[in-house]
């Protein structure tokens, strides 16, 4: 295995991929340096002299400026660097597309086919309430439900999609928890649901019921607790007229244009840039060949890179869009007089990296190299296949949310020090790095580590295509297994 890497032949930095000790020697360019301190796995080493004010330079890009005369051997990290952003900037259109490498032979997957067209990756029956207060008689009802049902099947699972909200709320807040909820139950991971209300909540369930539009009325039902006598009876004869429509449900053939798959990270670490990530991106660039749809958010950590996406915009339509979509959230830190660029985490920093270019360069890999098709406001659903951005925190739990709520089928959520939660669908885990692996082989479902042992692209990417074909044809992931589902809606304002 190699004890580091230099990644674009520009950077004056190289990646240790091993815990390095001081005076140990680097051998990169045709010269030797040796280094001055130890420097841990995942951490830059200054492959030159950079001096004060000047770029360090990492991926082919500055990731921030030498804040201090920074020697050959030295290690580069937030003590040394500091990031060259600041303020709003000005975007010009300039377009620079790319080919998709990948072949348009169709593939297929095994899933369920809505009456609407879309298709599911899971059979689940979902109680989705409009208000936090009846998340635990959501709970009572599906205990008695499967006491006097038994056996679910063709049902996968069934669970409530707990929140906080749904009263005491105003302006934005209000709509996003509308939207969101709303999303959740046209969502076609669903074979049925049950809209859960109290009574009393301002996200008024039969306003609520208005607002989805077409919905198949045998599959959704919906429940005001303060209007019958016992809930939980009521709601059990609901599951069970959901349970008689959907018995018959079986997975059939479907090709692989069918997917909407999510783009995430957290836990990021200097790996990040290097193994996982690349290797959504190749998987983006695959679906997207085959008719597909990803998507990537957390807006924040495309801070100092989102020119490369800019540049990828189909058209002078999406380039405003994805101009609007940087902007407006640097906005929402500033009207809430907070800094722009307050990023990476320390979980980031301890696994190597220094600035938010560091950590936006890295992060927008997962959207390989297709073009841009359509940005999205939080809270809109998909409407055109191929790759989107979509606006959302960085937030592990609300970007994955958010990414669920806009039709997305599947999360993949790359980490480097890992992460054990999932959101209300499938929330498939990718290490960078094979010691994350091993140790919390719970967590993580996929090891993108082997892309810096023995591990060729092409193999690697290979297998991780037939694993999210076998998991969006019912194999569990950790956080099904663990029965760790959650679901987060963006809060921004006052509550009453």
């Amino acid at each position: 295995m190699k004890k580091y890497l230099k990644i674009n032949e520009q950077d004056n930095v190289a990646v240790a991929l091993t815990n390095l000790s001081e005076n140990e020697p680097v051998y990169l360019d045709g010269k030797v340096i040796y280094l001055k301190e130890p420097v841990e796995r995942g951490h830059k080493i200054a492959l030159t002299v950079i001096e004060k004010g000047k770029h360090v330079m990492k991926y082919g890009a500055p990731i921030g400026h030498a804040k201090q005369t920074i020697q050959a051997g030295q290690h580069v990290h937030d003590h040394n660097i500091i990031t060259n952003l600041e303020g709003l900037e000005d975007y010009r259109y300039q377009q620079k597309l790319y080919p998709n490498p990948y072949s348009k032979e169709p593939a297929t997957f095994k899933g369920f086919k809505r009456k609407d067209g879309q298709a599911g990756i899971r059979n689940e029956l979902w109680i989705v309430p409009t208000v936090g207060c009846v998340n635990g008689i959501a709970d009572l009802i599906i205990q008695e439900f499967k006491q006097e049902q038994g056996d679910i099947s063709p049902f996968d699972n069934i669970l409530v999609l707990k929140h906080n909200y749904g009263c005491s709320q105003l302006g934005d807040d209000h709509v996003n928890t509308k939207t969101i909820l709303a999303n959740a139950v046209k969502h076609p991971n669903a074979g049925g649901v049950l809209v859960l209300g109290l009574g009393c909540e301002n996200n008024n369930i039969y306003e609520f019921r208005d607002s989805l539009g077409e919905y198949d009325n045998k599959r959704v039902k919906f429940l005001l607790s303060q209007d019958v006598s016992n809930e939980v009876e009521a709601g059990v004869k609901l599951l069970k007229e959901i349970y008689e429509e959907a018995k018959q449900d079986q997975r059939e053939e479907v090709p692989l244009a069918g997917l909407k798959i999510g783009l995430k990270c957290g836990g990021s670490d200097g790996f990040s840039g290097i193994t996982a990530n690349p290797l959504l991106g190749q998987f983006s660039d695959y679906l997207v060949a085959q008719g597909g749809t990803t998507v990537l958010t957390e807006v924040p950590e495309m801070f100092g890179a989102e020119t490369i996406l800019m540049e990828r915009a189909a058209n002078q339509e999406v380039f405003s869009k994805t101009v609007d979509l940087i902007n407006d959230f640097k906005q929402y830190f500033m009207d809430h007089k907070q800094p722009v660029y307050e990023n990476p985490s320390p979980g980031n920093k301890a696994g190597g990296i220094s600035t938010l270019e560091d950590k936006s360069l890295g992060c927008t890999q997962k959207a390989g190299t297709s073009s841009v098709m359509d940005v999205l406001k939080y809270g809109e659903r998909l409407k055109k296949k191929g790759l989107n951005l979509l606006s959302a925190p960085g937030n592990d739990l609300i970007a994955s949310s958010a990414l669920a709520a806009a039709g997305c089928q599947l999360v993949l959520f790359t980490t480097g020090r890992g992460t054990p939660f999932g959101t209300f669908v499938p929330t498939m885990k990718i290490s960078t790095n094979t010691p994350l692996y091993h140790a919390k082989k719970h967590w993580i479902d996929f090891n993108a580590g082997t892309l810096l042992e023995d591990g060729s692209s092409e193999d690697v990417l290979a297998e991780f295509i037939e694993y999210v074909k076998d998991v969006a044809s019912g194999k569990l992931v950790n956080n099904e297994k663990n029965n760790f589902r959650e679901l987060a809606i963006f809060k921004s304002g006052v509550t009453l």
